[in-house]
């Protein structure tokens, strides 16, 4: 069961309470593109799961760009502060859904509260990233990293209490997965704020997803955790694909379809690999909660993969489609792809949805 946390209503979007668990990316690339071409980007991301979008604001002057971006788009932006106090409250001048900071390197005390009462009267919610890579210099030498990000948000907490101001998101991120959970386990014994939850700096696509899956899982299964970002050395459509496959194994998510497909053998001779590059990029944006079955020869295909709502494999020539177990179709190599989606879009799934 999830733990209670205070609702944060971010954009048209809340995190926390009793809304589900969330996923969320960053944009990966400098401001300097059409702003028109990034905002179809984001939509993509959107169509694939995505709840919220971050932006990293390097300057001032750049504050006006994700301005435009979080008016013109329907998912929630978030601006992301780093050392300069003043990029915040230049952003929420705009319809900026959350100002994301860190307190390791957004300077004194002060600058912090400068940005709460900011965040306060433009009813801006705020994320407190704490990174244990970039605490506040007193805390960086400790040999506790996680009890030195508990120590870090506390801080924090006393600037946001002091205003009164609840309308704030925690995370606790290490690249160091033993961390990340025991920091994250320890505020949400003490503290009812929502968490955002991930690994930072995890690397790239295999060994970040590797790291990413372990904190999380660790923590979900324990009832911790309102929002999630699967941060990777890799594209954002990675990182969404891979946070809602981690929900959806942890039980927490049942939208999109859920791919099955066989490591493939000498016996291969459907070609699993490519089918499933060409194939995947049209099934992301598919919501129905389908198990889908992708196998590389008839031994492994409709027999061991019948509990798929539906399957593929080869004959050599021809494609097989199958259905509890029992073909309903074969068609050419060249047509197989653009049948399966053509069958998937006939299937209603488990519960008729």
């Amino acid at each position: 069961m999830r733990k209670k946390t205070f609702p944060v209503t971010v954009g048209k979007k809340i995190i926390g309470g009793v809304a589900p668990i969330s996923v969320q990316t960053m944009w990966k690339s400098p401001l300097d593109k059409n702003p028109e071409d990034v905002i179809k980007e984001v939509k993509i991301l959107e169509e694939a799961g995505c709840d919220f979008i971050r932006f990293a604001v390097p300057g001032i002057e750049d504050a006006k760009y994700i301005g435009f971006l979080a008016a013109s788009l329907s998912i929630p932006v978030i601006a992301d502060i780093h050392f300069d106090y003043r990029i915040a409250l230049e952003c929420m001048k705009y319809r900026i859904a959350k100002i994301r900071i860190n307190p390791g390197n957004i300077g004194s005390a002060w600058k912090a509260e400068e940005v709460v009462k900011r965040a306060k009267g433009a009813d801006i919610p705020i994320r407190v990233g704490i990174n244990g890579g970039s605490l506040p210099k007193e805390l960086r030498n400790e040999k506790n990293t996680a009890g030195a990000m508990i120590k870090a948000a506390e801080r924090e907490l006393d600037i946001l209490e002091k205003y009164d101001f609840r309308n704030v998101v925690f995370s606790l991120k290490s690249h160091i997965v033993e961390d990340t959970v025991s920091a994250n386990e320890e505020f949400a014994e003490r503290y009812r704020y929502p968490l955002h939850l991930g690994v930072t700096e995890a690397g790239p696509l295999i060994e970040g997803v590797v790291k990413n899956a372990i904190a999380l899982a660790a923590l979900i299964q324990k009832g911790i955790g309102d929002t999630i970002r699967v941060s990777l050395s890799d594209s954002p459509l990675s990182e969404i694909i891979a946070g809602k496959e981690i929900l959806r194994t942890c039980g927490c998510g049942n939208s999109g379809i859920s791919l099955v497909s066989c490591p493939t053998c000498s016996r291969t001779v459907f070609d699993v690999r490519g089918f499933i590059a060409e194939m995947h990029p049209r099934l992301i944006s598919i919501r129905k909660p389908l198990e889908i079955a992708v196998m590389g020869c008839p031994v492994n295909g409709p027999g061991e993969a019948k509990n798929a709502d539906l399957g593929i494999t080869g004959t050599g020539k021809y494609a097989v489609i199958f259905k509890g177990g029992k073909i309903i179709r074969k068609v050419s190599l060249e047509e197989a792809c653009d049948a399966f989606i053509e069958e998937i879009e006939k299937c209603e799934g488990p519960k008729g949805i």
